[in-house]
């Protein structure tokens, strides 16, 4: 049961008994004792069958249907069992079951036949779409720069059921690259990546996407022997998914490099006290 059910029982509830007298003005005995009496009613019945399963998951049309119903079947069981010899209303309490009578009956259509707010779209799954790299892990050389690149593959995603991409193609991987000269420091400045075709055209990207391009910090200095790891995340081209199209990945690395040198200084000292 929600709560828009056990409200809609209140409300019903509450119409019954403010109608009651207005319908069998002989043999009530009060306004308050109405509405309570319509209340136990309508809440009584409505919990008696839905907890027998009769009216378990109705909508809120029904509910309103079977606590009015029980609302009614109290006020006409009091008239019948137990009436008073007078009228049961003033004026005064006639008016009161008018207006109320009014309010909730507006409520009541409002709840029932007023505009239902739509539920908030709900997004659709997306699919990480993987195609593999082969081979995923291959050696480099660039002048004294030499390297390997690894866990290389290109993910899109993907809509499900439309299929729309929702993610372009993106070429992921690790480079780790090593300064292989004996006396040469050398600074990396930038990495370039060309996708090559069958006949050595360049595969272009489509508008609005980066350049692949690799950032080095600009304190990434390799002294000889030195290693260091850079994480590869640049745009692939959708043309190159495509089967026999891809055939070389080409890099250019731009770095600077500059001469390494050890010199040897003494330095004359001497310890206090010896």
């Amino acid at each position: 049961m929600t709560f828009g059910t056990f409200v809609i029982w209140i409300l019903m509830g509450l119409l019954a008994g403010l109608l009651g007298g207005v319908v069998i003005k002989r043999g009530g005995h009060s306004l308050k004792r109405d509405v309570v009496l319509a209340l136990v009613g309508s809440i009584g019945l409505s919990w008696l069958l839905r907890g027998i399963g009769l009216i378990s998951g109705s909508g809120w049309l029904m509910a309103a249907v079977v606590a009015f119903g029980g609302a009614a079947i109290a006020i006409v069981a009091q008239r019948k069992l137990r009436p008073t010899e007078h009228l049961a209303h003033e004026r005064a309490d006639m008016w009161w079951r008018y207006g109320l009578g009014a309010a909730v009956a507006v409520s009541m259509g409002w709840m029932l036949f007023g505009p239902v707010q739509q539920p908030a779209a709900i997004a659709a799954a997306v699919d990480d779409k993987t195609y593999a790299v082969t081979p995923a892990t291959m050696t480099l050389k660039a002048g004294m720069v030499t390297g390997e690149v690894t866990d290389m593959k290109v993910t899109e995603r993907i809509e499900q059921g439309s299929g729309r991409i929702v993610s372009p193609a993106k070429l992921t991987g690790k480079i780790a690259l090593k300064n292989g000269s004996g006396n040469q420091t050398v600074r990396l400045v930038t990495g370039t990546i060309q996708f090559i075709d069958a006949q050595g055209h360049p595969i272009a990207l489509e508008d609005n996407r980066a350049d692949p391009v690799i950032k080095f910090s600009s304190s990434e200095r390799l002294d000889p022997g030195q290693e260091t790891t850079e994480t590869l995340d640049v745009d692939f081209p959708a043309a190159a998914l495509k089967a026999n199209t891809l055939k070389t990945i080409r890099l250019n690395l731009a770095y600077v490099p500059s001469p390494y040198r050890e010199e040897t200084s003494d330095l004359p000292v001497s310890i206090a006290g010896q």
